[in-house]
């Protein structure tokens, strides 16, 4: 049963690659170099290697080595590589572990491509920040992102493919979040990088947007991330009718709610405003071997056949895994 269930989605998936985007005069960064966005696939949008929640004043790459982490999660890329998957975004941030030459070695290994980022991560009250962080201004921090890609992540040369930030849940935002999202956008205009916000509920999501529409930036550049978290669908609609990604990314976890949005997504046209993936993995250095690892697999074996039986088909699965990810994260000419 589960060979036939991969054989069948590797057909399915080299069908949807028979259809040339019409995206030639974008690109993206990878950890391997930068290569045209209508070379990304079948992506995942969401997924970890590696995350360390020691906090920004103890991460080091002395808690772990690439060799232990590459024997616990290549197993991983490679099984998922078997549902067709060309491209996986890992969204580990600075300051909790983010390792492009340990992405760039699993890359390899594995024939995946990977995606790295640039920001800085606010949530869980400023634990993974560095102390400058609440002292720069947004315009010194961004220029600190935009550095990055064009030199590449401090002495690896590898440049990041969009910008991760996160925010506290509050109302107003705190000086620091807001000042980590005019961050976000001043680099967004320079780079071009779209800016993927760890967020949760629309009241914070839209606080955000607000901030990017007063400096310019089209809220086509801001993904909403984990806004599985919104309970009020009708936020959703009004989301999607300013342009927003709207990223429903804990997969890995769960299937049911997911089931439930996506309906509602499809029935209500706005599909293709929409991101889905698992925030599954990790190797954690503060557990033994790393601890327990979630699989990317999800979507395939528990997702698809939900929805399935609801509706969907093809071209859905084409437009949420790869169309939508080509549209949300190329780089365009003449940012």
């Amino acid at each position: 049963m589960k060979q036939a269930l991969h054989l069948g989605l590797s057909f399915l998936f080299l069908a949807f690659s028979c259809t040339k985007p019409d995206s030639s005069s974008t690109s993206i960064n990878t950890v391997t170099g930068s290569i045209p966005i209508d070379s990304i696939g079948l992506t995942l949008i969401h997924e970890h290697m590696l995350v360390d929640f020691i906090g920004a004043d103890s991460v080091s790459p002395d808690r772990y080595t690439s060799a232990q982490v590459i024997a616990k999660v290549l197993p991983y890329l490679l099984e998922v590589k078997k549902y067709g998957v060309k491209t996986i975004f890992d969204c580990t941030p600075s300051y909790l572990a983010k390792d492009p030459l340990l992405l760039k070695k699993l890359s390899e290994q594995s024939g995946i491509q990977l995606i790295t980022n640039t920001g800085f991560y606010g949530a869980v009250e400023g634990k993974y920040l560095p102390d400058f962080a609440f002292t720069e201004s947004a315009e010194q921090l961004s220029r600190r992102w935009i550095v990055e890609f064009e030199n590449g992540i401090e002495e690896t040369g590898i440049k990041p493919g969009f910008i991760k930030i996160s925010v506290n849940e509050e109302s107003p935002l705190r000086e620091v979040d807001a000042k980590l999202v005019k961050a976000a956008g001043l680099t967004f205009k320079e780079t071009g990088l779209n800016i993927y916000s760890h967020t949760g509920t629309w009241k914070t999501a839209k606080q955000e947007v607000a901030i990017l529409e007063e400096m310019g930036v089209d809220p086509s550049a801001f993904v909403w991330v984990h806004a599985q978290a919104e309970q009020d669908f009708q936020n959703y609609l009004e989301a999607a009718k300013r342009g927003i990604w709207i990223s429903w990314d804990g997969i890995g976890w769960s299937i049911d709610e997911y089931v439930e949005r996506l309906l509602f997504a499809k029935e209500n046209g706005f599909l293709d405003q929409v991101l889905i993936s698992h925030d599954a993995g990790w190797y954690d250095p503060a557990k033994p071997d790393g601890g327990d690892f979630l699989p990317f697999t999800n979507i395939f074996v528990m997702l698809m056949p939900s929805l399935n039986a609801k509706g969907f088909g093809e071209s859905d699965w084409k437009m949420l895994l790869e169309e939508n990810p080509r549209s949300a994260f190329g780089i365009r000419n003449g940012q």
